[in-house]
């Protein structure tokens, strides 16, 4: 569906506010900066801001990009045929082979990820959200697959595809922090891809293929 005038204009209202605030934050550390601040750099009201953003950390971590139904949407959103951890490595094959800001694949995300490490409330949030999207998908593959209450195969099945989450992005971070380019990051996280799908083995990648409608949010 084509974008409207309305829905492009909030849509760059919101990622302004995020891009300023984020710049401030960077400069001047997050806990240092109020909302107030933000309002007036980005020339919007307070109001405004908060319109666009439940909490200061969603101007960090907009939840459309850190949502605890990433991957369970992955799975979700996957053709018939395939597999649900399939279905997860290739969403994420192709957000590194694009840069996703998401991923961090963007250049100057190395500031940013100083600033988030050394903001509390922002770490202790992307540990609470790592936790939820792997509870998540397991809800997701359990509704799906029609696993019993005491099975623990989902469970077991999401807590890898989330461990491999984690360690994508925590790959990322620490090349990030070694000063390597985006381009060169995005071939070494391929790379460790391929090796996470030749590790995982046919049942683990077998699991879940998809046969007619997904399971619900």
């Amino acid at each position: 569906m084509t974008e409207g005038l309305r829905e492009r204009k909030k849509r760059q209202t919101r990622q302004r506010i995020s891009e300023v605030a984020t710049a401030l934050f960077v400069e001047r550390g997050f806990d240092h900066v109020t909302i107030a601040e933000v309002a007036e750099a980005a020339e919007v009201s307070v109001n405004t801001v908060y319109n666009y953003f439940a909490s200061k950390e969603d101007l960090v971590l907009p939840p459309e990009e850190a949502s605890p139904q990433r991957l369970a949407d992955m799975v979700r959103a996957r053709p018939p045929g395939q597999p649900a951890v399939r279905a997860v490595l290739e969403h994420l094959r192709e957000e590194v082979r694009r840069r996703e800001r998401r991923l961090g694949l963007t250049e100057g995300f190395g500031r940013v990820l100083e600033m988030m490490r050394a903001t509390p409330t922002l770490t202790a949030r992307l540990e609470d959200l790592g936790r939820e999207m792997t509870d998540a998908l397991a809800a997701c593959l359990a509704e799906e697959t029609g696993a019993a209450p005491d099975d623990p195969l989902p469970r077991v099945v999401a807590w890898h595809v989330g461990c491999l989450h984690a360690l994508l992005l925590t790959e990322i971070a620490r090349r990030t922090a070694a000063g390597q380019d985006t381009g060169e990051i995005a071939g070494e996280v391929l790379r460790l891809l391929d090796v996470a799908e030749d590790v995982l083995g046919e049942r683990m990648l077998g699991y879940a293929v998809r046969e007619g409608e997904t399971c619900s949010e």
